[in-house]
């Protein structure tokens, strides 16, 4: 059960809720974001809900079964939007792009990038500055000051940045030179890290541990939105699988379920989804179709020369051309499907 408090509910009125649930044989929690107040009721006795939901201070009482409360769609049929600023929008009504390289390699990589970016509308720059790597021998990124150049060029051309947050004490050095958090396939389940970027108030891109299930994935986004901030982006970027013909199983089944069990944006990583260059542009295109609200994609000027991930890269000529059909296809999309959020009425479905 989820309760929704007024903006107005004085202590009084709380603890009054509060008595009133723990009586009903329900554990409450109080959550407080950027947007609202609610109260987290966790227990399996029946319960009128009328009985709480005469009570003062209360906006809305919700029957949520899902174990991931607040990220559920059960109780907030519309899909969230995440304003970023200078007009952009994550939304269900503009499929967002964000391409960039896998690492900031230097000041005039971005700078070139950003003009192509710029030049092709694209909303979001996405590059690591702190880069996990398999080996401790490979380039891990430039750090802070890599990502203050990085951050001055794309905000001087209206474009945001997001780059991969690693740890707790790296959240509020990034703070200032970020528009959106990036949490890796590797820190999906380091729930201190999530705790933290819950107490801020930036967006947080959260791509699904490469073992993870969906339930674990909207699991780690509870522990974002549990803590305080409501600006959360799930994101598929593949499993691992037992398939050995490429990096991982890009999972595309997961954008309708995501989108039916959560009110939050989904995007798709379809870079590290397949690893293959080749294979990128058509996942992503696949990915449009299936309903995904954005795209997340790693481009180099010579993928060839790149310090990482340089398989999965698109040149810039395969980018541009990727961008026009991507933008071909939300149009197809559009005209065959009523993406309005689905009805999961039913706790069951």
């Amino acid at each position: 059960m989820l309760i929704q408090l007024k903006d107005n509910c004085n202590d009084k009125d709380f603890q009054e809720i509060v008595s009133v649930v723990k009586s009903l044989g329900y554990k409450p929690s109080e959550v407080v974001t950027q947007y609202g107040r609610y109260v987290i009721c966790v227990g399996s006795a029946e319960v009128d809900i009328r009985i709480i939901g005469n009570l003062n201070g209360i906006k809305d009482v919700h029957v949520v079964a899902d174990q991931s409360k607040l990220v559920s769609r059960l109780w907030k049929v519309q899909t969230t939007e995440i304003p970023l600023g200078d007009g952009i929008v994550i939304s269900r009504d503009h499929l967002t792009i964000g391409m960039g390289p896998c690492s900031i390699e230097d000041e005039e990589q971005v700078i070139r990038i950003v003009g192509f970016l710029k030049e092709n509308g694209v909303a979001l720059m996405r590059g690591g500055v702190y880069k996990p790597r398999s080996s401790p021998y490979s380039f891990r990124g430039h750090g802070l000051e890599g990502l203050k150049f990085f951050y001055k060029h794309c905000q001087a051309n209206g474009i945001k940045v997001v780059s991969e947050v690693m740890q707790v004490s790296q959240v509020e050095e990034m703070h200032d030179y970020i528009d959106i958090y990036q949490v890796g396939t590797r820190n999906s389940q380091n729930f201190n890290l999530l705790d933290e970027l819950g107490k801020v108030n930036k967006p947080v891109l959260l791509k699904r541990g490469m073992s993870s299930t969906l339930q674990e994935l909207l699991a780690s986004a509870e522990y974002i939105f549990s803590n305080g901030n409501e600006k959360v982006i799930l994101c598929e970027r593949g499993i691992r699988t037992y398939e050995t013909a490429y990096r991982n199983t890009l999972d595309l089944n997961a954008v309708p379920y995501l989108k039916e069990k959560s009110h939050l944006p989904v995007f798709v990583d379809p870079s590290h989804g397949v690893g293959v260059r080749a294979y990128v542009e058509p996942m992503a295109l696949a990915a449009v179709m299936a309903g995904a609200d954005g795209l997340l994609m790693e481009i180099h000027e010579v993928p060839e020369r790149a310090v990482s991930d340089g398989d999965q890269s698109l040149n810039l000529t395969e980018a541009r051309r990727c961008i026009t059909r991507i933008r071909e296809t939300v149009r197809l999309r559009d005209s065959l499907y009523d993406l309005t959020p689905y009805q999961a009425t039913d706790p069951d479905h």
